[in-house]
């Protein structure tokens, strides 16, 4: 039943009979007991171990993921429900995962049935708890295979200095929801739907964790107390110990994932001190099924490589990317891509988008009523409620939205790398928000999402000139993608992406407590002095 599992998941099953040992009692550092499942091929003699930690269950889907599967190709698995969650003892505390985690391995090492080498595995909080470790694992962790995730979770959670709303709520609904091996499926159907009613309802942010999934939660409560740079951010981020980890990464992100920038640095981190690790971007979303079944084989093809001294499956090309506009993957050597250049797009003054600098005009003007905020109508999503990718015409037609497009473009332009967009705003609020969002516009106009970045201003960050001007850099997702000859290059600005991340009430007030608005007369310049552009990264495309 277990074999035919595996195959309902659309995952290839192993030549190996296994054997399950449930509910392995493991101790933490203070007594706490967790419960793990332990799989192991019958015909294989101590092989090295594939170690899980979820906070999602150990059975189900996980367990014939990250258990059976393993096994049946001739490794052990030990999949582990964290703290608080499925029979494991204490109270479960989101991202506070590095002792359990220390305490774990500690376990594994005493099994007499450890074969003295194990790798980890797993995509977004199964990721994270990896990098918790990873450091201090000791050399017996040989390989490590994580999907969408990053080292910290603050900067998704607090992007661009905005909140991340329905994927904070849909997150913590998930995880007040799940109980029982199955609950992961009717869960995470539903979750999308109660976080969307909630932040809907026009209630205060405060109260919406509490309208999603029936009681107030801790976790989200604290978010929205401590922003990015408080002390209680200080043990839930491991990205100062990326550079310090030895085993092999090989990571797995998607063009549409909430955490692909954070990936990116933990990425750069690790080449930086001087590692080579596998990169894999896909055309994906965060939950995104398709992701989840080719990372199972990607991470077998690493283990062997790192665990069983078998590398014949290994690429050529360390970095492999899907490019959007031609669905091609591509192979490279690194990222960012050898050959990119940054190329200068000027926004004009007759809402076009070229090359050449923008003559003299007058800035362009919207309002920002977060009464009725600008909404979010696809990009980066949880669990894929939305499409992350649709038309955005119905957005472009609003009068908060302005829109700056190219000509027809006279060849196929092909844009893999950062994306960046400078912008120079005047706004009548001290407090306020800029979302700027890349598209691709079909020659029937249909306006297909790219890629998107936002970022929120407060007095004097950044810090205006002497007639009130800023300059604001946002940060886009980082893109993979060719535009096609008599397509067209589309950037929005705006000031909300609803309920993707929360609204400013323009008044400084805690965000989840605002409950009264004030509406943002925006102006964005793009003259020779004040020349408000997006940076693309060009590269020379493939033939």
């Amino acid at each position: 039943m277990r074999r035919l599992g595996v195959t309902a998941l659309g995952l290839r099953n192993g030549p190996h009979r296994v054997a399950v040992n449930r509910d392995l009692r493991v101790p933490s550092h203070d007594g706490v007991v967790l419960l793990a499942d332990h799989y192991a091929p019958v015909d294989v003699e101590r092989p090295p171990t594939v170690l899980v930690r979820s906070p999602y269950g150990r059975r189900g889907p996980f367990g014939l993921m990250c258990g059976q599967t393993f096994a049946s190709h001739g490794f052990q698995a030990v999949v582990q429900s964290v703290r608080g969650g499925f029979g494991s003892g204490g109270e479960f505390e989101a991202l506070d995962e590095r002792e359990d985690g220390l305490a774990t391995i500690a376990w594994l090492k005493r099994q007499p049935w450890f074969g003295g080498t194990f790798a980890m595995h797993g995509p977004s909080y199964l990721g994270y708890v990896q990098w918790a470790v990873a450091a201090d694992a000791g050399p017996e962790l040989q390989a490590l295979s994580m999907q969408v995730t990053a080292s910290q979770f603050r900067e998704a959670i607090n992007v661009g200095g905005t909140f991340a709303l329905e994927s904070t709520l849909i997150w913590v609904d998930l995880t007040a929801r799940m109980r029982t091996p199955l609950s992961g499926l009717t869960t995470g159907f539903f979750s999308p739907r109660r976080a969307r009613k909630a932040a809907l309802s026009g209630r205060p942010i405060g109260e919406l964790d509490a309208l999603t999934t029936g009681t107030s939660q801790k976790f989200f409560q604290d978010l929205l107390s401590n922003g990015p740079d408080t002390p209680f951010w200080d043990k839930r981020d491991f990205s100062p110990t990326v550079a310090e980890v030895t085993a092999p990464v090989n990571m797995t992100g998607g063009w549409y994932d909430i955490f692909l920038p954070w990936q990116l640095k933990d990425y750069a981190a690790l080449r930086a001190a001087g590692r080579d690790p596998y990169l894999t971007i896909g055309p994906w979303f965060h939950a995104d099924q398709r992701m989840m079944r080719a990372s199972i084989d990607e991470a077998l093809t690493w283990f062997r490589a790192h665990l069983l001294d078998d590398p014949s499956g290994l690429r050529d090309d360390p970095v492999r990317l899907f490019v959007t506009g031609v669905d091609e993957w591509r192979g490279y050597p690194s990222w960012p891509v050898p050959g990119m250049r940054e190329e200068t797009w000027y926004l004009q003054a007759d809402g076009g988008l070229g090359t050449d600098a923008p003559p003299p005009s007058e800035p362009d003007r919207y309002r920002y009523d977060p009464a009725h905020p600008t909404p979010f109508l696809g990009g980066p999503t949880l669990l894929g409620d939305s499409r992350p990718v649709t038309d955005q015409r119905k957005l472009e037609s609003r009068r908060d939205v302005l829109t700056f497009t190219s000509a027809e473009l006279d060849e196929d332009a092909e844009f893999v790398g950062p994306v960046l967009a400078d912008l120079f705003l005047r706004s009548s609020l001290e407090h306020t928000d800029l979302v700027a969002r890349l598209c691709d516009v079909a020659p029937d106009g249909t306006s297909l999402n790219l890629c998107e970045g936002m970022r929120r201003l407060l007095p004097g960050t950044p810090e205006p000139d002497g007639d009130g001007v800023r300059r604001v850099r946002v940060e886009l997702w980082p893109v993979g993608h060719r535009f096609r000859a008599g397509h067209r290059i589309r950037l929005q600005v705006c000031s909300g992406a609803y309920p993707r991340v929360a609204r400013n009430p323009g008044t400084g007030e805690p965000v989840g407590t605002a409950d009264r608005w004030l509406t943002a007369d925006q102006e964005v310049f793009h003259d020779p002095c004040r020349a408000s552009a997006v940076l693309l990264p060009r590269v020379r495309p493939a033939s």
